[in-house]
């Protein structure tokens, strides 16, 4: 008998036929019953085993491959899995997933499902499902190996660490409310002159000023922005190395905000067109300067074609003198760098300015990323560390680091969580 409300689910999860190699992965208490189905025998657990398998009902041979079989808990998913390695036509597909279908108890996995439940089995945690999201994702090296680092289980180490410090400064506490009329338990301990408390408070406090996930998974805002036929949309196609904005010599070409997603250095950003900043009497082209200064406000670095005078923001910037073709008379003073999008002039030196800026704002190799939902765990943590720290009251000081442990389990997934699992698994392909 299935323990109840845990069905036996099936899925492709492999790529999209056809292919050499295509991965039927079941998990559950009948995937040993859906191998026999298929195969009429069990090979020895994780041994694989070349077997024909048949259509449970009709008895015709589907297809001859490998079977595995990974009883629980030592498994993916933490319960009996069973993996069919087939050839990966589209009828061969079909045909094993349509004879799964006719084995009682078994039904095809939702997105994620297998996912969540290694995570419910305790195979992994919240934070090495959200890595393996990213990593399914991921499209250039930074994001790859920030992923892997994740749900590799770099994260969910350094707050393993930081719960034990925890524990330790509040056992003593404990110990003062528990046996406070013993007299081995020393002195009430003052939290405010404690290196351990201090020691986490500093190290959470540097983790939450690393640069975002969010920022490494979206891309690094680069908006392109000054005044109209200064050649924003000619440098954003040369930087994204394609056209995606359209180039005119009319002044006010782009109205609106043209993005190109694009991966430089193995790192990526997102380059952002913006209307030429004006005064304009035109209402659309008014729209667009208005949406022009929300994403300025909004960037992460800005490319500033204009007069170094004029740009809003000089720390987030790099002042650039475009059309370098056209005005070969030496940069005015302030500019970091001259372009030309026509000739490749400069642009090789602007890429290598790109990537050296992003090293400061992306997060770096070896360096655990963390997103928004992590970062607003461990900053409740830190209030109630601060609370603690403060409090001359040993009561509300123990109450405190009760509190931040809850927090940290927040970050795992031990605790608190089930209102954004659904979104997270969710957000899986079917074979996952």
């Amino acid at each position: 008998m299935r323990p109840e409300g845990r069905d036996t689910i099936y899925a492709l999860s492999s790529g999209s036929p056809p292919a050499a190699v295509a991965i039927v992965r079941i998990s559950g208490p009948e995937a040993a019953d859906a191998v026999r189905a298929l195969a009429g025998r069990m090979p020895e657990p994780r041994v694989a085993t070349l077997a024909f398998l048949r259509h449970p009902v009709a008895g015709e041979v589907i297809d001859q491959a490998l079977v595995l079989f990974f009883p629980a808990p030592k498994s993916a998913t933490g319960d009996d899995v069973a993996e069919l390695h087939l050839h990966g036509g589209r009828s061969i597909v079909a045909g094993v997933l349509a004879a799964l279908g006719e084995v009682p108890g078994l039904r095809e996995a939702q997105a994620g499902e297998f996912t969540r439940r290694a995570f419910e089995n305790g195979r992994i945690d919240l934070t090495e499902a959200e890595g393996l999201a990213d990593l399914l994702m991921a499209e250039t090296d930074s994001q790859r190996r920030a992923a892997l680092a994740l749900a590799g289980g770099a994260l969910s180490r350094t707050v393993a660490k930081w719960q034990e410090e925890l524990l330790a400064v509040s056992g003593q506490l404990e110990a003062v409310l528990d046996f406070s009329d013993e007299g081995d338990v020393g002195e009430e301990p003052s939290l405010a002159e404690s290196a351990a408390l201090e020691k986490l408070i500093l190290e959470m406090e540097a983790a939450l000023q690393r640069p975002s996930s969010e920022r490494l998974r979206d891309g690094l805002r680069v908006v392109i922005a000054g005044p109209p036929n200064t050649g924003k949309s000619s440098l954003l196609n040369w930087l994204a190395g394609r056209r995606a904005a359209i180039t005119s010599a009319v002044a006010g070409t782009t109205r609106d905000v043209v993005e190109a997603p694009t991966a430089i250095g193995g790192s990526p950003f997102l380059l952002i067109d913006t209307a030429g900043l004006r005064e304009s009497l035109d209402e659309v082209e008014a729209i667009g300067i208005q949406r022009a200064q929300a994403n300025l406000e909004a960037a992460d670095l800005i490319l500033w074609l204009g007069d170094p005078g004029a740009c809003p923001d000089p720390d987030r910037a790099i002042i650039v003198r475009s059309m370098a073709d056209l005005h070969p008379s030496p940069p005015e003073p302030n500019v970091d760098i001259s372009v030309s999008a026509e000739t490749g002039q400069g642009m090789s030196e602007l890429v290598a300015l790109l990537i050296a800026r992003s090293r400061a704002l992306l997060p770096q190799e070896g360096e655990v990323a963390i997103n928004a939902r992590h970062r607003r765990a461990i900053g409740n943590c830190l209030d109630h560390l601060h609370e603690a720290q403060s409090s001359r009251d040993v009561i509300i000081a123990s109450e405190a680091l009760r509190l931040a442990r809850a927090e940290l389990d927040r970050v795992t997934g031990q605790a608190g969580v089930e209102d954004m699992l659904d979104s997270l698994f969710g957000s899986f392909c079917i074979g996952k």
